[in-house]
């Protein structure tokens, strides 16, 4: 397992980086909290889960070793696969999902696309009390501060999270453009990110 990576970030995209480790090139999608602390052409680490898959190996990173224990977790609930829940860390936060499926609060669950009121109970049902309290409790990894949200970095963190729930980057930009007013009163990501959600389903 390739538990994190640690090096030069080459290039940053809208959901992902590449980053230079010993001169070879990673391709990470990554988290809108994970992108939101790497910068080009500086040093940055993120956690990673590698999945493996007959055609390709995909690394995915995240802000910190919890997010990414709780993207594994979330995995082993039935038709939970790395796409959906890399969504549900886009449009929640870690506490966020813990809080969803510890008091059963699938409306909340249902605000990620992808996921309908049946699979949000059946999430609910399979993973209640395992996501209780963080998995990995041993701070941050080596290089790694604790994930924050810098002001201004709403807007990439926004357009990344639009990307991995598969809308286009031309798209995302354009939604996360159309709530800049919106971020004036409010520096919540995931509040951002589900009115630039509405603003793409009304289009």
């Amino acid at each position: 397992m390739i538990a994190f990576l640690t090096g030069r970030v080459a290039a940053r995209g809208a959901d992902t980086a590449v980053i230079d480790v010993g001169g070879v090139g990673m391709t990470v999608r990554c988290t809108p909290a994970a992108l939101s602390g790497l910068h080009a052409g500086e040093t940055g680490t993120v956690a990673t889960s590698l999945i493996v898959r007959e055609d390709s190996l995909t690394l995915f990173g995240f802000a910190d070793a919890d997010e990414r224990d709780l993207f594994e977790q979330l995995q082993t609930a039935s038709g939970v696969g790395p796409r959906l829940a890399l969504a549900m860390l886009s449009i929640h936060s870690p506490a966020a999902l813990r809080q969803a499926v510890a008091t059963e609060d699938t409306a909340a669950l249902t605000r990620v696309p992808g996921i309908g009121k049946k699979g949000a109970q059946r999430i609910v049902l399979e993973l209640r009390g395992k996501l209780d309290a963080p998995i990995t409790d041993d701070g941050p990894l080596p290089g790694m501060a604790a994930a924050t949200e810098p002001s201004g970095a709403w807007k990439g963190q926004v357009v990344s999270g639009l990307v991995n729930l598969g809308w286009s980057a031309k798209d995302a930009e354009a939604a996360a453009a159309s709530v800049a007013a919106e971020a004036e009163d409010t520096a919540d990501v995931s509040v951002l990110l589900r009115s630039a959600l509405r603003k793409l389903s009304r289009a």
